[in-house]
């Protein structure tokens, strides 16, 4: 059991990390060191930019490490030699091999973003949407060397409302999370918590997003494009084509009319949303944006543009 005031290691890179770090940087605990993906050049004029965990850990003024890989030898010492009680682990984006996992008196828990054992993997957020979830949730789970499939200390559920934008399910479940992690740490600390083994039966899978899947394909039905639509805001953002140039769709929302023109054709514009024919219903897009542009409510766009009879996605 842990005596003194615990020795915690945190690793984590993008937004949804920070009210992790937050917890593990509270009263009470003694956190060492913040792992954290190297510096990499971003946006259109590829300037290097930290993490969003490296920046709230320096304003914090905390240690930070930012190996390339865990997988070195040195780098591995490095972390041993900071005696971690724990390490906390949220989206860091680096695999942890089986020594990093040994290092830690008690082990490595990860925070994670779906209700295990459903949507193991990189994009739990995302894929719980396509797949019309009305529910997901968080877990707090032991890490071991399989892709998510560590035993669960703690999990909470929250649910998914039509509507819901990628965005806004991440934000959410990144708050969730580290209240989860807040109210679990404690016991954790003290051994008192026995996790509890994933049913393997369930499993499922969350691979990586592809900007490939942002297309929209209007043969397929409203539901589904409605759900890739918000799925994919605010990244990798639904597309489409019109005359030449690519069409961002950010939001939209599925209507159970009917039609018989072909999938992809825009039957028409109102202030309230720019209707087009699917597989089966139609979709109502809401917001979108042009090359150079930003993202517009429709009433807005129509100011400058119309697309009624045009079909969408035909080159």
């Amino acid at each position: 059991m842990v005596t003194a005031v615990p020795r915690l290691v945190f690793a984590g890179t993008p937004e949804f990390a920070v009210p992790a770090l937050d917890v593990v940087s509270g009263a009470g605990y003694r956190l060492v060191a913040v792992y954290t993906q190297p510096d990499r050049p971003a946006g259109r004029g590829r300037r290097v930019r930290f993490s969003p965990v490296k920046a709230s850990a320096l304003a914090a003024d905390l240690p930070i490490y930012q190996p390339a890989t865990l997988r070195d030898p040195a780098v591995q010492t490095e972390l041993a030699a900071l005696a971690p009680d724990l390490l906390v682990v949220a989206a860091y984006g680096l695999i942890l091999p089986p020594a990093v996992l040994a290092i830690p008196r008690l082990g490595c828990v990860n925070v994670h973003a779906s209700l295990l054992p459903r949507w193991r993997g990189a994009a739990p957020i995302q894929r719980a949407l396509l797949a019309g979830d009305v529910e997901t949730g968080v877990c707090i789970m032991r890490m071991e060397a399989g892709l998510d499939t560590g035993p669960v200390f703690a999990r909470a559920a929250c649910p998914i409302p039509r509507g819901m934008t990628g965005g806004e399910l991440h934000d959410r479940l990144a708050t969730l999370g580290a209240e989860t992690l807040r109210a679990t740490l404690p016991d954790l600390l003290a051994e008192r918590l026995t996790p509890e083994p994933q049913d393997e039966t369930r499993a499922t899978y969350a691979p990586k997003l592809d900007k490939a899947e942002a297309e929209l394909d209007w043969i397929r039905p409203a539901v589904e494009l409605e759900r890739q639509v918000l799925a994919f805001n605010p990244y990798p953002v639904a597309q489409t084509r019109t005359d030449g140039q690519t069409l961002r769709v950010w939001r939209a929302r599925a209507e159970a009319e009917s039609s018989t023109a072909s999938p992809g054709t825009v039957l028409r514009e109102t202030s309230d949303g720019i209707r087009v024919a699917t597989g089966s219903g139609v979709l109502c897009l809401t917001e979108i944006q042009l090359p150079g542009g930003r993202p517009l409510p429709v009433a807005a766009f129509l100011n400058a543009r119309r697309l009624t009879g045009r079909r969408l996605g035909a080159v």
